[in-house]
């Protein structure tokens, strides 16, 4: 909690529940009645779920019912299995919408606190401020320079100036953003109550683009399901012209057509995002839309303020430059006049509740100076937001008596132009400027004027101060930065640090932390008076911009996208807005962050941990790497099924339906968790930062890389079939061959989990890697595969025949030979440079 600055109190505990009970609270979100039916329909409408129940109706209508029986046993689970599958994702995804919510400033027990947005109540008083949306709707109670942009309820995209006591001009509007200024109103209307619910819009639905992996994932999807179709009208097909019997050719195609279909990388892949977004938020990284993880392993270059994000954001007012005396004052020695009235004057000219570090500093130091506190004493009676280039703020304020006080800070340069300096002041101050901005010290002009009348100038750089001096804040780098910085360039990624502040101080600060720059400080206003050609080249090379402002900040976020960059941008003003959406990754701050920024960005720093981003850069590479190795895991262990289903039957081999549907769905059942669970649950590997980003434009699975996967299926499929061959050679009947070939290719499956861990590193060194879901989805498969062999009611069931022990060593061995080899072309691999 903190002091309340405001004159008023606020709604009491009592107050507030009884507002609650009558009124609600502000949610806008739909209840949760028909979560559990949206689940049971997607569930039956996928297309494994409605061959399983093909296959049921065809057992039954065979008179086959222990195996339509088992089929509606499948049906149960593998629609459980679907069912906690979504389950994790939805409540990965719920976890991070709780932390994406947004927190209103209220006044209650006449005490300044921070409620989420969900809990405001009709009554209650809120403070808004320049940069903000505004919770709920309301009338204005007291406004300081107020203006509102209501354009997400009216279109119009200009700032609507309001005003107190006005019936017609008087309210705010969930979903407007403060434009300027400050607000203090009352709730009149909450949740779906307000003028935002009734019109039933809310910024959380709208629909996100798919991504190109997304895009490409479901191509890949589309293609094997029509293969599966067209493979399963041949079977039929084939099965119909030898058997003549319509249900049982219906029966042999529909096994194939389960093992061609895919299902589990749709799966995999909205498990890995949601899995993966969640794992960042427990690290204090909150990804508001899950797409952003995909993006996040192939940033190739960084931008980042400095304030906050490159310091420690803790401000502390080091020294002063007073003009009057021509002298420089350290901290604890403004004992005099001059000295006091500057450091006074820069108070004035800071908000009066103040959230900025450098506003509270000089708040602070007001307080160690004065011997009485006159801030009670004076009303805020005019604001002039920040603004210009460079940049200024102007406050205006006025006692009981009619004193009035004017008060401006900001960039020294933007003081100075519009104060009566003569060109020899002129050169002294801009010399200690540059004298405090080589120590590393953040830099502000601070001056005065005098005004009569309430016929206020429509711009603060209509009033012609005295300037007073200058302050020079200190804000030291981040202790850990220098090894932030060492840890992205190690893994490819550029670094540019974008900023408001002067060239010197940057250039200082950059040079402590041990930032890589080879070129000189460019400034906003010399970047864009620059040619396309020369401004293209010039944001490639240089890696410091200074005095930016938003324009000059998007042109730089728009010519690296230009130039095929994968491009964060951190932030956290109100007019780092357009920059934050337009970059790949838009990264807000959490606690210092404004509530727009936060809105146009895509992921949050949950602790202002510019260093969280390393994490978040190697979980995105991390994810896309498992999910890599899942969907290769899927293609290579699919076409063995297809093919030993499907090439007995076409070649007139002895036994021609050496599997089916059950064999078939106990396969998938052993494989989902593996691909979905085991492969997410994998460590990032070694030297993955030490590698380049991948571009976001290239294709997930090259040639080369399903070539790979293919290659591995097809070896898989020669094992099955040497077992197949050498169990009809031995004179084996169709039981114990179906069996040698199933524990063939389950022993098959197991090998290949365990090689495809790395398609660098060798088996010795990825048993290293910690995965306990590996070791236990693995013993499950084997202690299954013993049960339908060795336990006669399954293996009766599964039409398998128990296995000697010689016979159970030639199958595994088969299996592990049909895999190893893999092994040896990742060593072939490793030799190379």
């Amino acid at each position: 909690m903190a002091v309340n600055p405001y004159p008023f109190l606020g709604l009491s505990d009592a107050e507030i529940e009884d507002s609650l009970e009558k009124n609600g609270n502000n949610a806008l979100q739909k209840g949760d009645n028909d979560v559990w039916w949206q689940a049971l329909k997607e569930a039956a409408t996928e297309p494994m779920f409605l061959l399983l129940v093909a296959c049921t109706i065809i057992y039954f209508s065979l008179g086959e019912l222990s195996e339509g029986f088992f089929m509606l046993g499948a049906i149960l689970l593998v629609s459980a299995i679907s069912f906690y599958q979504d389950s994790r994702s939805k409540k990965a995804l719920e976890a991070l919408k709780a932390y994406t919510q947004s927190a209103a400033t209220v006044i209650r027990n006449n005490q300044l606190v921070e409620i989420p947005v969900d809990e405001l109540v009709i009554g209650d008083t809120v403070v808004a401020s320049e940069g903000e949306l505004i919770p709920a709707d309301g009338k204005l109670r007291q406004i300081n320079d107020f203006s509102v942009n209501e354009s997400l309820l009216t279109g119009e995209a200009f700032a609507i100036q309001k005003e107190l006591n006005s019936d017609e001009n008087g309210h705010v509007y969930r979903g407007s953003l403060v434009q300027s200024g400050q607000c203090v109103f009352e709730v009149t209307a909450v949740g779906k109550q307000s003028k935002l619910g009734q019109i039933g819009q809310s910024l959380s639905e709208i629909q996100s683009e798919k991504t190109p992996l997304q895009i490409q994932i479901e191509n890949f999807v589309k293609k094997m399901a029509a293969v599966g179709v067209v493979v399963f009208l041949i079977i039929w097909g084939i099965n119909y012209l030898q058997s003549r019997n319509i249900l049982e050719s219906l029966l042999k195609g529909l096994t194939i057509a389960m093992s061609v279909l895919p299902e589990e990388i749709p799966v995999a892949f909205a498990s890995f995002m949601a899995l993966g977004a969640w794992r960042l938020m427990q690290q204090g990284v909150i990804v508001k839309q899950t797409q952003t993880v995909e993006a996040l392993g192939s940033a190739t270059v960084l931008c980042t303020d400095k304030t906050g994000t490159i310091t420690e954001n803790k401000m502390e007012l080091h020294q002063i430059y007073v003009m009057q005396t021509n002298q420089v004052a350290q901290s604890g020695h403004w004992d005099s006049a001059a000295a006091q009235e500057l450091i006074t004057t820069a108070m004035w000219a800071s908000e009066p509740a103040p959230f900025d570090p450098m506003e509270k500093a000089l708040h602070q130091a007001y307080t160690s100076i004065t011997a009485t506190d006159e801030r009670p004493l004076f009303k805020f009676i005019h604001e002039y937001p920040l603004s210009g280039k460079p940049p200024m703020m102007t406050h205006l304020f006025e006692n009981e008596s009619g004193k009035r006080i004017i008060a401006c800070k900001g960039a020294p340069e933007a003081i100075i132009q519009h104060s009566s300096v003569s060109n020899e002041q002129k050169a002294i101050i801009f010399q200690q400027v540059a004298d405090f901005a080589a120590e590393g010290y953040r830099v502000l002009g601070v001056g005065t004027t005098d005004f009569t009348g309430n016929d206020f100038p429509k711009n603060q750089q209509d009033f012609e101060f005295r300037f007073l001096g200058l302050v020079g804040f200190y804000d030291p780098p981040k202790r850990n930065i220098s090894k932030v910085f060492k840890q992205f360039y190690d893994a490819g990624i550029q670094v540019k640090i974008i900023t408001g502040d002067n060239s010197l101080t940057t250039a200082s600060i950059a040079k402590q932390a041990h930032f890589k720059s080879k070129l000189p400080p460019i400034t906003g206003d010399e970047l864009l008076k620059l040619s396309p050609e020369e401004q293209a080249d010039k944001i490639s090379k240089a890696s410091i911009f200074t005095r930016m402002f938003p324009e000059a900040k998007l042109k730089i976020i728009n010519t690296l996208k230009d130039q095929h960059q994968i491009v964060g941008m951190t932030g956290d003003g109100v007019n780092d807005g357009p920059a934050l959406k337009a970059a790949h990754i838009g990264i807000a701050m959490g606690k210092r962050g404004s509530e727009i920024a936060k809105q146009a960005s895509s992921l949050i720093l949950v602790d202002d941990d510019f260093g969280k981003m390393v994490d978040a850069v190697a979980m995105g590479r991390k994810i896309y790497t498992n999910l890599k190795k899942a969907i290769q895991y899927i293609i290579s262990i699919h076409i063995p099924i297809i093919l030993t289903v499907a090439l007995p039957l076409i070649l007139g081999w002895i036994y021609p339906s050496i599997f089916t549907p059950v064999h078939v769905i106990f396969l998938e059942l052993i494989m989902g968790p593996t691909c979905s669970i085991v492969y997410e649950n994998e460590p990032l590997e070694r030297n993955a930062m030490k590698q380049p980003p991948r571009a976001l434009t290239d294709t997930f699975l090259n040639l080369k890389e399903l070539s790979i996967s293919i290659v591995q299926g097809l070896f898989i499929t020669l094992g099955t079939l040497f077992s197949y061959r050498y169990s009809v050679a031995e004179g084996y009947d169709e039981n114990l061959t179906r069996t040698m070939v199933f524990v063939t290719l389950v022993m098959a499956n197991v090998f290949l989990t365990l090689v495809n861990r790395s398609f660098q590193e060798s088996i010795f060194t990825t048993f290293r890697y910690k995965n306990n879901l590996l070791v236990g989805v693995i013993g499950i498969t084997i202690l299954l595969l013993a049960a339908l062999v060795y336990v006669p009611v399954f293996a009766d069931f599964f039409k398998l025949t128990p296995l000697a022990f010689p016979q159970v060593g030639i199958a595994a061995l088969v299996g592990f030979g049909s895999v190893i080899w893999f092994e040896g072309y990742k060593w072939i691999r490793r030799q190379k440079p």
